[in-house]
């Protein structure tokens, strides 16, 4: 143990949390999280160059802190990050030029925001991309034959599925895919020495974040001057209370849409494939037995966990778990290790292509749960239905690496040898 500026104890299992290299180790990651639910589920870090924030790991825990929108806020925290980067986007909000997404809102405004783009996610327009969303599949693990019988599974195919999907969605034009990919990766991979842009300072994250802006500002006034019909549409002549939507709320919807809704899921897509490759029995069992896909995608987003974390800040003092949390302090909602949990999951480090139920918390919980979440369960399902039937064999051909990161991540590389029909 050791103790903080204030005071306050902290544990050293805690202390991963603010650590990105931990999230490219599974093995120390899931030691440590396992501890802290056994032993110390609410714990204090303060692990400078991060702010200092509570660690809640416990599934209970998580899911009463999303449920209580109006006492744990998304503003002014909601994800973690360095002192530093908070700092700096703060300061290039109210210079009217930062990121405001969905998942830094609160209601009513994040209400109003979110409805905007709703339809395109509904269970209707999700039957309409169904066709569009097989094809895609089909076409990708044609490619997949066709560049065997090795293939870096990440880099040659879960990236340009998901991408391709969302970007047609926006109905952004073919030539700008890998613009954005590149855009997603710096973005979210800024931990990672791979990802990086330049030498990964603060002035290079805001670089990437105006090249985004940039980019979506010609758009919005495409689409302003003539609407297209689609998702890109609907966003730039979206309005609130009969007001256009800002400038910055334009931009930033178009950015957590186009990176968050590819990204994730190309993470999730890869970490059921390698999840497959390590349990081969539960592979046979859902080749042997299709309609346990739904189960299996289910079982593969709780494995994965794209998104690490999010972050609330109390409003008001108040308790969790017991623990005494001030009014202003902030709770990082450990994902990762509510999908483990022992009190949730029988045997939660047992992959389980039939897992019924399966009450993870990848997509989030209540007024934030993941906007996208239908889309990226079709997406799966169609894929891994296509593929697993034509799939003769599979097996490693080197080592999986993961991406280092505090919030959305996952395998950054996959390579297999396989035989495929």
């Amino acid at each position: 143990m050791s103790t903080s500026t204030n005071g306050r104890v902290m544990d050293p299992a805690a202390e991963v949390l603010a650590d990105p290299t931990a999230y490219a180790d599974d093995e120390r990651l899931h030691a440590a999280l396992t501890e802290l639910r056994a032993n110390n589920p609410v714990a204090w870090v303060d692990n400078p160059p991060y702010r200092p924030f509570w660690a809640i790991t416990k599934h209970a825990d998580i899911m009463a802190i999303e449920r209580d929108n109006e006492l744990f806020l998304s503003e002014p925290r909601p994800l973690l990050s360095t002192a530093a980067a908070d700092d700096m986007a703060k300061e290039q909000l109210e210079a009217g030029m930062g990121l405001r997404t969905l998942i830094h809102m609160d209601d009513p405004h994040h209400r109003k925001v979110r409805k905007i783009g709703a339809d395109w996610f509904r269970p209707k327009a999700m039957r309409e991309l169904q066709v569009r969303v097989d094809e895609l599949a089909k076409r990708y693990v044609d490619k997949m034959r066709d560049i065997g019988p090795e293939c870096d599974f990440v880099t040659d195919i879960a990236v340009d599925f998901p991408l391709y999907v969302i970007m047609s969605l926006l109905g952004l034009p073919e030539s700008d895919f890998g613009r954005m990919h590149s855009l997603t990766q710096e973005m979210f991979g800024g931990d990672d020495d791979e990802y990086k842009r330049d030498g990964g300072s603060l002035e290079d994250q805001l670089a990437v974040l105006l090249d985004f802006f940039a980019y979506f500002s010609k758009l919005t006034a495409s689409r302003r001057e003539t609407p297209t019909g689609d998702l890109a549409s609907a966003i730039a002549n979206g309005t609130i209370d009969g007001e256009p939507l800002s400038e910055v709320d334009t931009a930033s919807y178009y950015v957590i849409v186009a990176s968050a809704g590819h990204d994730t899921t190309k993470d999730a897509i890869s970490g059921g494939m390698r999840a497959l490759i390590d349990n081969p029995g539960e592979l046979e069992r859902l080749r042997n037995d299709p309609g346990l896909m739904p189960t299996a995608v289910e079982e593969m987003i709780r494995w994965s966990t794209p998104v690490k974390e999010f972050m609330r800040t109390a409003a008001a003092d108040t308790t969790v778990s017991g623990v005494d949390i001030a009014a202003g302090e902030s709770v990082y909602l450990a994902y990762v290790s509510g999908n483990r949990d022992e009190e949730v999951f029988a045997e939660p480090f047992r992959f389980d292509v039939g897992r019924d139920p399966n009450k993870h918390v990848a997509f989030g919980y209540g007024v934030h749960f993941c906007l996208g979440a239908a889309l990226a369960r079709m997406e799966m399902n169609s894929l891994f239905t296509e593929m697993i039937p034509r799939l003769e064999s599979v097996e490693l051909a080197g080592v999986p690496e993961l991406s280092a990161t505090t919030f959305v991540g996952g395998l950054k590389h996959l390579p297999i040898r396989y035989s495929l029909r």
